[in-house]
């Protein structure tokens, strides 16, 4: 492919980079909160979180002692020096990063949007070779918990299945995390964005539902980020009704609690059934209130740091760089890297 201008205009650069710092942001705001779904407990050991904290110890939700893995052989065990901490009770899943570090999602994304610049283009088996390499042994991220998707992929790795169809089936909004950048580099070519982000979701999250939910945000982020108002553009999908993701009655919803929407009406776990429809909810009643949003979505808890890596996008495509508090922006370990 031949390399694509990542801006076409101060603008597009204004919105792609306040997509960036928006998931980037809401991940890391999210984190300490991340699979809490007792907001009493969430309430009692953080009160209400609006700025980057230090994960606590012991996390009292956490199932992470349920999780277990076999390394197909040791230079593809992905858990690496973590390992131990895997089945223990009370282990928080991010328990060794610190306040505005980014999970491992974010790190992965990131490790797309550095090849997307030094390249110039999208290339399936670099990208898988590259994303290989950062899981493999030695580790190149401090995160504790591997999802689901990624331990699959490397089974069916060490099986001998080829690089290109190691991906699992699997229904969790993280994946839609990792591959946006593509979605952004390419955004000024709505068709090729399109083609090409779900194209590179489908490498470690193939299969029909994935494919629906990635066409539901792309929905929305590519107009946005092509100057479209991104409430108009959620009502225009609702009333189109093109993908099942925009079925529900998410005008009715504003009227109600966020408590009450995300918690009751939908759940606050990560399967894409439930949390694609949240991050919508909350990307319409948002739109304009970036900051309240990530807020709001963090203190849900639940899978908060999935569903906001997508609505932190969607809100920055919205807003752009300036509408993200500077204590957010400046407060990043490490921020998406625009290389010049």
């Amino acid at each position: 492919m031949k390399p694509a201008p990542l801006c076409l205009s101060e603008g597009d650069c204004d919105k792609i980079s306040g997509a960036l710092l928006g998931s980037w942001i809401a991940d890391a705001l999210a984190m300490p909160a991340h699979w809490y779904y007792d907001r009493f407990a969430l309430q009692r050991d953080y009160g209400r979180i609006t700025d980057f904290v230090q994960p606590k110890r012991p996390h009292p939700d956490s199932i992470f002692w349920r999780s277990r893995w076999d390394a197909p052989s040791p230079e593809l065990d992905i858990l690496g020096d973590q390992r131990p901490l895997w089945g223990q009770r009370g282990v928080h899943y991010h328990q060794a990063l610190g306040a505005g570090e980014n999970t491992l999602s974010i790190n992965l994304a990131g490790l797309l949007w550095q090849m997307l610049q030094e390249t110039g283009g999208y290339d399936s088996t670099e990208y898988l070779k590259r994303y290989v390499d950062f899981l493999a042994p030695p580790q190149n991220h401090r995160d504790t918990y591997i999802e689901e998707c990624h331990r699959g992929f490397f089974s069916n790795l060490g099986r001998g299945v080829p690089l290109e169809k190691c991906g699992i089936q699997e229904r969790h909004i993280g994946g839609l995390v990792m591959h946006l950048p593509v979605a952004l580099y390419f955004g000024h070519d709505a068709d090729n964005a399109h083609g090409i982000a779900l194209e590179s979701l489908a490498m470690t999250h193939p299969g029909k539902e994935m494919r629906l939910a990635g066409e539901a945000i792309l929905s929305l982020l590519l107009p946005t980020l092509n100057g479209r108002p991104l409430s108009e553009v959620i009502l225009e999908e609702c009333s189109r009704q093109r993908n099942p993701f925009f079925g529900f009655p998410f005008n009715k919803w504003l009227k109600r609690d966020d408590e009450e929407v995300i918690g009751r009406l939908l759940s606050t776990a990560c399967y894409i059934d439930q949390a694609v429809p949240a991050v919508i909810y909350l990307a319409l009643k948002y739109a304009d209130l970036p900051e309240q949003g990530l807020i709001a979505n963090t203190n849900l808890g639940g899978d908060n740091v999935h569903r906001g890596g997508v609505l932190g996008a969607l809100l920055g495509a919205a807003n752009g760089t300036d509408n993200w508090p500077r204590r957010w922006r400046e407060g990043l370990a490490e921020p998406p890297v625009f290389i010049k």
